[in-house]
């Protein structure tokens, strides 16, 4: 098989938010020392999401943060663009034309909480209000912590502290990922198990996404790839997929590469309110990542889940 040559330039499409931005300088950061030779220049667009600060259901979901950086790849406007896992629709396919070239080593797939008054999570008085818009975070609080009240909020995390600093909550949730991005760990009152707050399917996975027919850009950042975060990644998004949950289904779960190289899924459905919460944990043994995935979602459809998802309006 003859090698294509690689590009000399790669460009890379990226929402135009500050946490987007450096998920893509840890790309370009790691593609230069790949290949010395690339250049890579960026292309900012602004998605739907970004400048929707509303519910996020009546956009469409989490299509909202992909749908304008999809249409530039398909348009040969970039040939790469860079995705948080977690914001990347399951409960469909990738646009045609389109594939994961590589899922990037994982990160920190805990939440943060963030309080000014340096309390814990669980020293937080009663009536404490949370800024998070998460229906994942929201049903987990309900059946943990039932006298904290969450209060809507959205926009990328700066905004968010911003919010906080002004008083429209008193505490924050964030992903730790996100945080350690945009270097801000320093303002982390406490970090949350798994145990306590589960984390959203694809928490802490950069994936790279490129034109199906586009073989040198493929060839050229696949070596990118981690291969724990591919098999992690597959179980996770055919477990959504198998599941067809839709942005207002709290749902969660991750998928672990244990040091012998076998493959754990944990996975939770629940109702808004948190009373409800289905659970399911197993081990890959033989069976490939979606084949896992596959099943640890029949296993909650077996305990209802499906009944449950379809009774949440969206």
């Amino acid at each position: 098989m003859v090698r294509m040559s690689a590009p000399e330039l790669i460009r890379i499409v990226s929402r135009s938010s500050p946490m987007a931005l450096a998920q893509v300088e840890r790309v370009r950061t790691e593609l230069a020392a790949l290949h010395p030779g690339i250049r890579t220049e960026v292309v900012p667009v602004t998605t739907s999401g970004d400048r929707w600060m509303g519910d996020l259901a009546k956009l469409g979901g989490k299509g909202a943060f992909t749908k304008e950086v999809d249409a530039a790849l398909l348009a040969g406007e970039a040939d790469l663009a860079v995705h948080c896992v977690k914001d990347v629709p399951a409960d469909r396919p990738l646009p045609a034309g389109t594939t994961f070239a590589a899922f990037l080593k994982r990160d920190d797939i805990r939440d943060a909480l963030i309080h000014p008054g340096g309390l814990t999570l669980d020293e937080l008085p009663a009536g404490t209000r949370i800024g998070t818009s998460s229906v994942r975070r929201i049903a987990q609080l309900a059946a943990s912590h039932p006298e904290l009240e969450c209060v809507p909020m959205r926009g990328n995390a700066g905004r968010r502290m911003e919010k906080l600093a002004a008083g429209d909550a008193d505490a924050l949730l964030l992903a730790v990922s996100g945080l350690e991005r945009i270097d801000r760990m320093d303002v982390v009152t406490e970090v949350l198990s798994v145990e306590t707050m589960c984390p959203p399917i694809g928490a802490g996975i950069l994936a790279l996404q490129c034109r199906e027919d586009d073989t040198r850009t493929i060839d050229a950042v696949s070596g990118l790839g981690d291969p724990e975060a591919w098999r992690e990644a597959t179980a996770e998004r055919m477990f959504l997929h198998v599941l067809q949950g839709h942005c207002n289904s709290p749902i969660a779960g991750y998928a672990r590469c244990e040091r012998g190289g076998e493959l754990s899924l944990r996975a939770r459905v629940f109702t808004p309110d948190g009373k409800t919460v289905l659970n399911a944990h197993e081990w890959a043994g033989p069976l490939d990542p979606a084949t896992l995935g596959t099943s640890v979602a029949v296993t909650l459809l077996r305990q209802g889940a499906r009944e449950l998802i379809d009774s949440i309006a969206h």
